[in-house]
């Protein structure tokens, strides 16, 4: 806070920060909660012999937003793995990271870096069947790489690590980076695996296709079952709540620091008018009993006994306003004349 009673530059900062950051967060929150509503009110369809009647009765064959669960079955060919025999899928991707050591010229430490230098994903057409081998119902999937929480499957991983000679060595202390290996990734989603599609389900040409849904839903393949699938977006809508709720408490905090530092300024203020008119009038009355006039008072004449100089600084609060005589007849403890201020010590005060 300001001598002016102004709020400081760094608590406007903070508030103003603050409270954007709220705002931010909490529009965040309030789409993933909206995303969890959506989700919860999914309509969740069997796949079974039925599935096709319940399309065509429905307004465009189409179910704007449904959940399908069931296992992953290829519709022509599918994905061998590169490193492991007898490891088929439908979704493969190969991940090379580079990894090194950093120097921070700032904590001078070195951190930990990851860098992805290629990245390949390959996808082939496939389809959700039912559980049961007898049932032939089955949903195409389309567009699955814009799905969230498409979790693949690690099915290899190696690391590569970096051969280091002594001229290296000095080099990577010199440019501040330490190179360590490259980390080589393939996950797959694997034929028979468990996948819940959550999207928009239409029966075209007699093939019933999930794809992504209209209306800013959100479209998701997921390995977890729809209970578990709800409850993950659930933890994390919860996690950008409590993210709201500590920034907003911070945002009120500084609000009401500030309105309160105000008031406590605003109080002082009208405290001092109320001890200066009351000083004020006493001096008046004070040169009334001496038959004096205003005009005749010196205005380095001390405010006591209307007679001397004044001659002392009173600290802390530097009011000039007294001659040494009458601040020694203050009674104990001494406070200022005009503000009432404890007087922790004088200065003498020499007129030239």
């Amino acid at each position: 806070m300001e001598a002016n009673g102004k709020p400081s530059t760094a608590q406007i900062l903070l508030l103003a920060t603050s409270s954007a950051l709220t705002a931010v967060l909490y529009s965040i929150y309030k789409r993933k909660a909206g995303h969890v509503s959506r989700l919860k009110e999914a309509k969740k369809i069997s796949l079974d012999q039925d599935l096709k009647s319940i399309l065509a009765e429905a307004p465009g064959k189409c179910i704007p937003y449904a959940v399908i669960e069931g296992v992953v079955r290829s519709v022509k060919e599918s994905l061998n793995s590169q490193f492991v025999d007898n490891c088929k899928g439908v979704i493969e991707r190969l991940t090379l990271k580079e990894k090194k050591m950093v120097w921070n010229r700032t904590t001078h430490l070195w951190n930990d870096c990851e860098k992805v230098i290629h990245q390949r994903t390959n996808t082939v057409p496939f389809d959700l069947a039912s559980h049961d081998d007898s049932i032939a119902a089955a949903v195409r999937v389309i567009r699955p790489l814009d799905a969230a929480e498409l979790d693949l499957e690690t099915t290899y991983e190696n690391f590569h690590p970096t051969v280091q000679s002594l001229s290296s060595v000095i080099g990577h202390f010199i440019s501040g980076e330490r190179p360590q290996g490259v980390h080589e990734t393939e996950e797959m989603l694997r034929l028979g695996a468990s996948v819940t599609g959550v999207g928009e389900l239409v029966l075209e040409n007699s093939l019933v296709r999930l794809q992504p849904p209209k209306q800013g839903l959100r479209y998701f393949l997921s390995r977890l079952d729809y209970e578990a699938l709800v409850g993950k977006q659930e933890s994390g809508v919860g996690v950008w709540r409590v993210l709201t709720l500590l920034v907003g408490l911070a945002a009120c905090t500084t609000l009401i620091y500030i309105l309160w530092k105000q008031y406590v300024w605003r109080r002082e203020r009208r405290k001092e008018r109320g001890v200066l008119e009351e000083f004020k009038e006493q001096q008046r009355r004070r040169m009334r009993e001496l038959n004096l006039d205003e005009d005749a008072v010196s205005p380095s004449t001390c405010t006591v006994c209307l007679a001397r100089d004044r001659s002392c600084v009173f600290l802390e609060c530097g009011h000039v306003c007294s001659c040494e005589p009458c601040y020694r007849a203050l009674p104990q403890p001494r406070k200022c004349p005009i503000c009432r201020a404890n007087i922790d010590r004088i200065v003498p005060l020499y007129n030239s």
